[in-house]
């Protein structure tokens, strides 16, 4: 391996990693974007109803 060849590989491994800086930062960044701005999607709204929770007497008996 001459001096050229070493100086083409340094450099070529030098622009590929930061190649893959660049890819990783745009994957975080759009990441960042979707988690802030992405809605829920609700396509069974006739599902959506209240949860409807445990009464003093229910939990009585449960107890026993």
């Amino acid at each position: 391996m001459n001096l050229d060849q070493a100086a083409f590989f340094f450099t070529g491994s030098i622009l590929i990693m930061l190649g893959f800086i660049v890819v990783t930062a745009g994957i975080v960044v759009i990441n960042h974007l979707l988690h802030t701005y992405w809605k829920p999607v609700r396509i069974f709204k006739f599902l959506d109803y209240p949860p409807r929770f445990m009464t003093p007497e229910e939990a009585a008996v449960k107890k026993k």
